[in-house]
């Protein structure tokens, strides 16, 4: 079996479309890499790019791609609802076809050199390429954000894993990792009041007590005028898409507050959708091989 590897870059832009073109125009010369899917969000001003191939080739899509972003966006001009250090924000290597977790962390080191050398950009390793306990929650990397790492960079604990000890003021600073596959999903709410959002937010998400593998902020949409609760979930066969949606309604109803939809980023495990299905529908010993591109595919 040929090895395989997944990587999905996130970049501090979603609103030039020239912009964006050029950044996901990288992965398209390198051979060996494909491009899966890339979408881009206004109001979070953020696009999730998504990789797959050979670890050579992926590795080398990666590197190429926050060349580009370090070149094109300008952080210190930057606005939008998500969290961001940098204008190539996280860059996670996720093994998919007989590569290991070790692999992936070896990529990420291999990226995360490269990026503090070549581009001058400050580099954290996250999640399972972690070299301390407290950056293996990126939350805890990206906390302060672009504007707070000016100061935060200077403490002996934040000193970069590599690059300079300086904030980059231009491409600002980067969290390359090795993790599982996640699920990005939000929940659209019947609200403008951003802090309805972020209270349910806090709820739900593991570090308010919430579902253990849940991350979630409160972000607001611009264009649409509604509050959102947006979310990553770390472990989908642990917390199930439809378990945090339906903590986000109870959890919205003390508020008098309707749910009016619900998205997914960028590309998931076919796996938890099936898991939606089979709860909602209430399907009794159900298959993944009753999936009939599944059989076909096989």
């Amino acid at each position: 079996m040929a090895k395989i590897v997944e990587c999905v870059p996130n970049f501090s832009e979603g609103r030039n479309n020239e912009v964006i073109e050029a950044i996901v125009e990288e992965v398209r010369r390198v051979e060996g890499a494909k491009l899966l899917d890339y979408s881009s969000d206004k109001s979070h001003n953020r696009t999730v790019v998504t990789i797959v191939g050979k670890p050579e080739a992926v590795t080398t899509a990666a590197f190429n791609l926050a060349k580009k972003a370090a070149e094109l966006i300008d952080m210190s001009i930057h606005e939008g609802e998500h969290p961001r250090m940098g204008a190539t924000d996280v860059i996670p290597f996720i093994p998919i076809a007989d590569v290991t977790m070790a692999e992936c962390v070896e990529m990420a080191r291999e990226v995360g050199r490269r990026m503090g050398e070549e581009l001058n950009i400050p580099v954290y390793l996250y999640e399972d390429a972690a070299t301390t306990p407290q950056r293996g929650n990126l939350a805890e990397v990206r906390k302060g954000q672009y504007e707070g790492f000016f100061e935060k960079i200077k403490k002996e604990e934040w000193k970069p894993d590599f690059g300079p000890a300086t904030m980059n003021v231009k491409a600002g600073a980067t969290a390359v990792g090795a993790r599982v596959p996640l699920v990005a999903y939000n929940v659209n709410l019947a609200t403008d009041n951003i802090e309805i959002a972020s209270a349910i937010a806090k709820k739900v998400r593991f570090l308010g007590g919430g579902l253990r593998y849940v991350k979630g902020i409160g972000v607001m949409l611009e264009e649409r005028n509604i509050a959102q609760v947006s979310m990553n979930l770390v472990n989908y066969e642990k917390t199930a898409i439809y378990q945090a949606f339906e903590m986000v309604k109870m959890e919205a109803q003390r508020y008098g507050i309707a749910v009016i939809g619900s998205e997914v980023i960028g590309l998931v495990p076919m796996k938890s959708l099936i898991d939606c299905a089979e709860y909602y529908l209430q399907i009794e010993d159900f298959s993944m091989d009753q999936i009939l591109e599944k059989r076909v595919a096989e």
